[in-house]
């Protein structure tokens, strides 16, 4: 990748970043989910963002038993819900800039009003064990991942560890994440089929949404990834 490319869309990327961490400190207990998203949004285009490149919705936010729906884009309407004291968020960006996109997923978690920093300090043991597993697949990810592999060997592969560890894949469409692109509509996905390699595109998001059997919550974790000297690397 050249390096004012990759200087752009780590731009793009930081400011996901930037803009969890401006949310975090914002978001209160009794906030409208609605105004959440547009938190989010002002910041993004206040910082650096022209457009959302995702159905031009840039903060997908959901929390509660709606972080266990999952819903394309378009199809999208905020879930009429305040947060609560003990609660749990997602919060899904999808920022551009002259075309160059940002993606991002985290989910939050909320006890006695206060936002946990760290997994392993959340009491709630469902919801630390849901956040502690998207961090092991995102690692597995680094450790596994190969020029030469497909994007449906991943597929597989991911697929395969999230029921040994007892969880499920909520996607929808059941893949793993997506080509970063120009065009929404020009993206391949980490799905069964796909035999073009992880290194035939730039860069790709890996953004496992999971839950555990017979819950009513879901987590969801998302960075974009790339090759360097056939290392994957976390842009």
């Amino acid at each position: 990748m050249a390096e004012g490319t990759y200087d752009l869309y780590f731009a793009m990327q930081n400011l996901n970043r930037t803009t969890i961490k401006y949310a975090a400190d914002m978001i209160k207990v009794g906030m409208n989910l609605a105004d959440v998203k547009a938190l989010c949004e002002n910041y993004l285009l206040e910082n650096g963002a022209d457009l959302f490149w995702y159905w031009d919705v840039g903060a997908f936010v959901f929390a509660g038993d709606e972080t266990a729906v999952s819903v394309s884009g378009k199809d999208y309407k905020v879930p009429d819900k305040t947060i609560q004291k003990n609660d749990i968020i997602t919060i899904d960006l999808s920022p551009q800039k002259n075309n160059i996109w940002g993606d991002y997923a985290r989910t939050l978690v909320f006890e006695n009003g206060v936002l946990c920093d760290e997994t392993d300090n959340i009491k709630n043991d469902e919801w630390r064990r849901g956040l502690q597993m998207e961090e092991y697949l995102h690692k597995t990810l680094i450790d596994v991942a190969t020029p030469d592999m497909t994007f449906e060997e991943l597929y597989y592969f991911m697929n395969d560890l999230i029921v040994k560890k007892g969880f499920l894949n909520l996607d929808f469409l059941g893949n793993l994440g997506h080509s970063i692109v120009k065009h929404k509509n020009d993206r391949i996905y980490t799905e069964k089929g796909n035999l073009k390699r992880l290194s035939d595109v730039e860069m790709f998001t890996f953004e496992p949404h999971i839950s555990i059997p017979d819950s009513q919550y879901g987590y969801k974790r998302e960075d974009i990834y790339y090759f360097d000297n056939s290392k994957l690397i976390k842009l």
